[in-house]
């Protein structure tokens, strides 16, 4: 007996194969025959699919590059993404699989999904767009992540009008998906020092206009987690310029004074990390110099009472720091 007569699909009969069966998925309602038929032919692409990629710990490479190739000329990757919501929660982890196994391929110092999908912005697009759905945003959100990981998309998305749905997103969504975003915006912000330095730079008003609405923002959560970002981007060496325009702004420098007198400890923290750099600067514009001496007594004795039960030599150090500067002032 011949247990051997169904004939191996090859990596372009699967991938056809699969963007046929997602296609067909959107006929009709969920309970028609041709859907779940459709249902079935996706399972099972998805599966062979992964199973080249992975293989037993060792996947072909001449499998994967047919694979890979197949993937881009028939646009699969925005088709998965376009569809992803119509498939049920094992196979949508079986996409992000997929998709990320391809992100991550790599020949020398190329990585050809990644030049692939630079020519195909609406691709990350669609990543992104997953936010606005709440079943699938976890799923997109690991996709997109993966693409950030590399300058050249992280760019892409950065110097994008929808960079600045972030906000949206973070503040308008359920509690995980809000997390999600916001992991997605410190990783867009914070990977690719020099390119978002250069960035900073060239859109200041436009970013710090959005990204103050999240310091703004009445969920205690999104306030936190802004402020500590916000300590961390004015930090960074590469944003040299970007820290001194914003330490210059008598605006944003009583925005941190208020938020040092917040009900939340946590939050007073985050802004003691902001504010310390208005003080510490040893160039500080007359209007910054005029409004810490008009408030001199009031912050040296709130200073001298601030947050005294915390055990970090650190935060110790740099608050008497700021007291002699205050002082001398």
């Amino acid at each position: 007996m011949n247990f051997f007569k169904t004939k191996q699909r090859t990596p372009p009969d699967l991938v056809r194969g699969l963007r046929d069966s997602l296609s067909k998925l959107e006929a009709g309602p969920p309970s028609t025959e041709t859907r779940r038929k459709a249902n079935e032919d996706v399972v099972k692409n998805l599966q062979q699919i992964k199973a080249i990629l992975y293989g037993d710990g060792d996947p072909l490479p001449e499998l994967v590059a047919q694979l890979a190739q197949e993937t881009y000329s028939t646009d699969l990757l925005h088709s998965l993404l376009l569809n992803i919501d119509k498939l049920e929660f094992e196979m949508r982890k079986d996409v992000v699989q997929i998709f990320n196994n391809l992100l991550r391929r790599q020949i020398g110092a190329r990585f050809p999904t990644v030049e692939y999908l630079c020519g195909r912005p609406e691709v990350l697009f669609a990543a992104f767009n997953g936010y606005s759905k709440e079943e699938v945003a976890l799923n997109t959100g690991m996709i997109l992540r993966e693409m950030l990981r590399h300058e050249s998309l992280a760019k892409i998305l950065l110097y994008s009008d929808q960079f600045y749905t972030f906000p949206h997103y973070i503040e308008a969504t359920t509690f995980g998906v809000s997390c999600d975003a916001y992991t997605n915006l410190k990783e867009t912000l914070t990977r690719h020092k020099t390119m978002v330095a250069e960035y900073l730079d060239k859109n200041y008003d436009r970013f710090f206009a959005s990204f103050t609405t999240l310091i703004n923002s009445e969920n205690y959560v999104t306030k936190r987690q802004s402020l500590k970002l916000l300590g961390e981007i004015l930090l960074d060496r590469a944003n040299f310029s970007v820290m001194t325009r914003y330490i210059a702004s008598e605006t944003n420098l009583k925005l941190m004074m208020n938020l040092l007198r917040n009900k939340s400890r946590n939050i007073q923290f985050e802004a003691f990390h902001v504010f310390k750099v208005f003080v510490a600067n040893p160039k500080k514009p007359p209007q910054i110099e005029s409004i810490l001496r008009r408030n001199k007594e009031k912050l040296l004795q709130f200073l001298k009472g601030f947050h005294n039960d915390k055990e970090d030599e650190q935060f110790t150090d740099e608050k008497q720091f700021l007291i002699v500067q205050i002082q001398n002032l």
